[in-house]
């Protein structure tokens, strides 16, 4: 029985429509802001999860320092089917995609979609030759060796809360050493206490650093982060001032926070936290200060992981931060 135009015309929409919807995953996947700065000697490792931070944080994007085989040592032993190339990511969803397209129409007794002549048959080759290009990739991967995975520790074992002298502070202190099954530490790095002071200046720099930056403060922003992130920050300033726009950051509230991992390494002490917050985060129009994206109205919640360093003492620094 012939198929109805009807029928065909269907069957290419179908197609259409499932190759949409792959490639739209894929592309929802990707993740929007990012991870720069330095951690030392643990840049380019991952932070244990917290509480405040369960998932593994972004990796960083953007660092001054060098990407050593020590540091890279964790990322290294992950799989190789993790990295993405052209046929795992959008190439390969919308073959995929076209491929499913073409099988209806086939199934359907009309080619792909219902074309006819040597277009549809030049189609249909190519769609065999892709299906044949991924069975043969697929088989050489299955006989390809397996990596070894890397074992992960899982963050601290146990976590002790810090004696606050006031009841609205959020920050748990871990107590460090004495883990079982953990890589071990760099010579180079080693544990270290932190205080309730430490705890109580991270909250600070939360909100200072937020507000340097919502008022474009260069002078502050030198003051409360190191020179790599001065220069990160300034960048992203400087990307909004050329289009005219102004990143407004007000009300900061710190709703929830925890110590992921803290450690010395030579005379510099570092401490990475997990901070939840809340604030107004908006970009404004430079001349009229009119709200070009987001909501002044409401509070915007963000969840990232923050690296501090001080110096022989010095007051702690921002030098990192990871989305989380």
């Amino acid at each position: 029985m012939p198929i109805s135009r009807t029928s065909r015309f269907a069957a290419l929409i179908a197609g259409l429509f499932l190759a949409f919807t792959m490639v739209a995953v894929d592309q929802a996947e990707a993740r929007r802001g990012g991870s720069f700065g330095s951690r030392g000697t643990r840049t380019f490792q991952s932070a244990p999860a917290t509480n405040t931070a369960p998932r593994q944080a972004a990796p960083v994007e953007r660092s001054m320092t060098p990407n050593t085989g020590q540091q890279n040592a964790a990322r290294s032993a992950q799989p190789a089917a993790q990295r993405p190339g052209f046929m795992n990511g959008f190439g390969g969803s919308m073959l995929k995609g076209l491929m499913l397209g073409g099988l209806i129409g086939l199934l359907l007794g009309q080619g792909f979609g219902g074309l006819a002549g040597m277009f549809g048959f030049l189609l249909q080759a190519l769609l065999i030759g892709g299906a044949i290009f991924l069975l043969v990739r697929l088989l050489r991967s299955r006989s390809a060796p397996t990596p070894a995975m890397a074992g992960n520790a899982g963050g601290l074992d146990s976590f002790r809360d810090a004696a606050p002298s006031r009841n609205d502070r959020p920050f748990t202190v871990p107590s460090f050493g004495g883990r079982t099954g953990a890589a071990p530490t760099p010579p180079v790095s080693e544990d270290i206490q932190l205080t309730q002071d430490d705890l109580d200046m991270f909250q600070r720099r939360l909100t200072e650093v937020q507000e340097a930056f919502g008022r474009e403060d260069h002078p502050a922003l030198r003051r409360l982060v190191t020179p790599e992130m001065v220069s990160y920050l300034s960048e992203e300033l400087a990307d909004n001032a050329k289009n005219g726009l102004r990143n407004d950051v007000t009300d900061v509230t710190l709703v929830q926070a925890d110590i992921a991992e803290a450690w010395r390494e030579g005379d510099r002490d570092y401490a990475t936290a997990a901070l939840r917050y809340e604030s107004r985060d908006v970009m404004r129009d430079r001349k009229t200060g009119d709200v070009v994206e987001g909501d002044a109205d409401e509070l915007s919640e963000t969840t990232e992981l923050w690296t501090f360093v001080r110096q022989k003492g010095a007051d702690w620094q921002l030098s990192a931060i990871q989305q989380a």
